[in-house]
């Protein structure tokens, strides 16, 4: 369980043994506060945001409500009697909202990158469009589940080395390690969201590993780009980190260019610095910085919406895979791995290129503040099942 200290507190839902009915949970350290109980006392007035179990209500309050009740959190945090929590260890986390939309991005430089000097070696790596929009694909939302969820391996076509087509289980299973962003406040059809309103529809990030069958995709994915190399499984963290608990984390974006047209020009700095920590059963492989992502959760959003699209609230965006300049800050095997000629090495004496039956993937999440120091903001894990 992660310790989010006093500051942080995070949102999320929660079921006690024995019982089917879900609570709305605040992280509160390695504890929860039960809000569906305690928001009589706590928010009186915001009380029946909390009473079906879910943050839809509070999502879809708006940004003057986010702002209200965290206010009363962090009031009552000062103060709390630990009896009145009950440590997370001790409840099942549910998924914390109703996922209405899944859009998944393609914004970090040096992922794509790799991946085109990987698939393209003799060509330019990055295609035509990446440095004038935020590339993404529509996924599906009914395959995005909680943590701790078994990842049965997906089957599919896939062309052989030989090159003939095959049907099977994937073999080249792949994590993509990412932040996601919840929706909560929604936008009318036509209208277009700009950058300078991502937080007032954006309530907050969890941490997201999309898992991703390499071979399936590879065969797939020309013209119209991922699909069932993707749908299978998306893994999100229990808990949601609201934005207002971020802004010690915000830092300025890398530069761009060339400058993007006007309705991806920042409006404020939206970068966040946080550090996503992949491990493979147990072994630290990669320590993923999230600075450095060429386009911003606020670009994301504006082109997402900039055709007219509207937003529901829990439309979930992920940013796409993470990965920095440097070998251990690769954010999938696919990278890491260099598509399987170069293993990995595990503390257990194995090696990996792709994912094995069994396997364990753990992506943690930290944020650095502008003092140096650092807060924990969830972790998502899984086990590939066969």
């Amino acid at each position: 369980m992660t310790d989010f200290g006093r500051t942080v507190l995070p949102y999320g839902s929660f079921v006690r043994p024995g019982e089917t009915r879900a609570r709305v949970g605040v992280g509160v350290g390695a504890a929860v506060l039960d809000l569906t109980a305690a928001a009589g006392d706590i928010v009186p007035e915001h009380a029946a945001l909390f009473a079906g179990g879910t943050l839809d209500a509070l999502l879809g309050a708006g940004p003057d409500v986010w702002h209200d009740v965290r206010a009363a959190l962090l009031a009552w945090a000062e103060e709390a009697d630990a009896s009145t929590l009950e440590p997370a260890a001790d409840v099942d986390l549910v998924l914390p909202f109703t996922v209405a939309d899944y859009v998944d991005f393609y914004a970090s430089e040096h992922h794509a990158t790799n991946v085109g000097r990987i698939f393209r070696p003799d060509g330019d790596a990055l295609t035509p469009n990446w440095k004038h929009l935020p590339i993404g694909y529509h996924g599906r939302a009914g395959t995005v589940v909680p943590s701790g969820t078994p990842v049965r391996r997906p089957q599919g076509q896939a062309r052989r080395p030989d090159g003939t087509i095959g049907f099977g289980p994937s073999e080249r299973l792949d994590i993509e390690a990412e932040i996601g962003f919840i929706v909560g406040t929604p936008s009318r059809l036509g209208d277009p969201v700009p950058v300078e309103d991502f937080d007032r529809h954006v309530f907050g990030i969890c941490v997201v590993n999309d898992w991703s069958a390499r071979d399936i995709q590879a065969w797939e994915y020309v013209p119209l780009g991922p699909f069932l190399g993707k749908s299978f499984a998306t893994s999100v963290s229990p808990w949601v980190v609201p934005l207002a608990a971020l802004d010690g984390a915000r830092v300025d974006p890398p530069a761009r260019d060339p400058e993007p047209l006007p309705y991806l020009r920042d409006a404020e700095p939206w970068a966040l610095d946080l550090e996503l920590i992949v491990s493979i059963n147990g072994t630290a492989v990669s320590r993923a910085p999230f600075a450095g992502m060429y386009w911003t959760g606020a670009q994301m959003l504006a082109h997402l919406t900039v055709n007219g699209a509207s937003l529901r609230t829990g439309d979930l965006f992920a940013s796409g895979t993470v990965s920095g300049p440097e070998p251990d800050q690769r954010g999938s095997l696919l990278e890491m791995s260099w598509n399987g000629t170069q293993p990995l090495e595990l503390a257990d004496g194995t090696s990996r290129a792709f994912l094995l039956d069994g396997d364990h993937v753990t992506i943690a999440a930290t944020a650095r503040l502008a003092d140096g120091s650092r807060l924990a903001l969830g972790e998502v894990h899984g086990e590939v099942t066969a």
